[in-house]
């Protein structure tokens, strides 16, 4: 089965995105009006969609902060849980349309899927805070917050990813580069999804690309490297990988195309929705089938 392009999908992101970053604006703790009003956003939509969503709460730099968390139960396997997650706040001085709106975009698309939805597993949907500096790889990284937690509670994880810059694509000739020698393997048009691993995770996540290339046509490349590769760490999932969970990031590939990233450029009329409308529509059938099926 193949999923084409939805129109209704790529409207959805749009509005999103335009709340986010543009009606809201930059969104950090030095800008905390700005946080508060994407945590009021986020969890409203939630609600409409009829979840019940909670906050993990924890203070820094003297605001207090909330990752978010909404879930459908699994019938059969609860136990096991996709976690599926987006950081909501933006670089300091930045909109942060694509970085990370687009991100906080496709998880309320996703949880509008999975409300009408009883999986095998427990999907988990959560709106992290606190990823981009100062606070990436430190205590208080919400990420970091959230899968310390999940370890000390013994959650049975069995992937998480993290849903990082995902609206822009481009059909351009020389519109994708790469870190050194990845452009001899890779394509050099910026029209497609990326997976990114660690090589721990690349056995999962070879198994998430061929469900996602046997319900859809949209262009789709994967690598599973090392961790030191620049932007191969650069988001919500390291820590899951520092807990000892299995992680990997969906992306757009965010600095190596995107040429607004973390700049006041990053503004709503840069993404591409049609595109990226599609590719949301085939990661959640992608995630549709995995939750049913289950992650071994």
């Amino acid at each position: 089965m193949s999923v084409g392009p939805s129109r209704d999908t790529a409207s959805r992101l749009r509005a999103h995105v335009e709340m986010l970053a543009g009606t809201i604006g930059e969104r950090n703790v030095f800008r905390p009006e700005g946080l508060a009003a994407a945590r009021d956003y986020i969890e409203a939509t939630w609600r409409a969609q009829g979840y019940r969503v909670g906050a993990q709460e924890f203070e820094a730099n003297g605001v207090t902060c909330a990752n978010l968390e909404v879930a459908r139960a699994g019938a059969g396997r609860e136990d096991e849980i996709l976690l599926l997650g987006a950081h909501y706040d933006s670089v300091r001085d930045c909109p942060g349309a694509n970085d990370n709106g687009s991100g906080v975009a496709a998880l309320l698309e996703l949880g509008r899927r999975f409300a009408e939805l009883t999986p095998a597993l427990t999907v988990r949907l959560v709106a992290f805070v606190n990823e981009e500096p100062p606070f990436f790889m430190t205590r208080h990284q919400g990420s970091a917050v959230y899968a310390k937690a999940a370890r000390a509670r013994g959650d049975d994880i069995r992937l998480m990813v993290s849903l990082e810059t995902l609206g822009y694509y481009s059909d351009a000739p020389g519109s994708q580069r790469y870190p050194p020698l990845f452009r001899f393997f890779y394509p050099d048009r910026g029209n497609f999804l990326g997976l990114v691993s660690d090589l721990r995770s690349r056995g999962v996540m070879r198994r998430l690309a061929k469900t996602f290339r046997a319900r859809s046509d949209f262009p789709l490349e994967h690598t599973a490297t090392w961790r030191w590769v620049p932007g191969v760490a650069w988001s919500d999932h390291l820590p899951f990988w520092r807990q000892g969970y299995r992680a990997l990031m969906a992306t757009d590939t965010a600095f190596y195309r995107y040429r607004y990233y973390h700049t006041a450029q990053d503004t709503p009329d840069k993404l591409t929705y049609p595109a990226f409308g599609r590719a949301i529509d085939a990661l959640g059938a992608c995630f549709e089938a995995l939750a049913d099926q289950g992650l071994a």
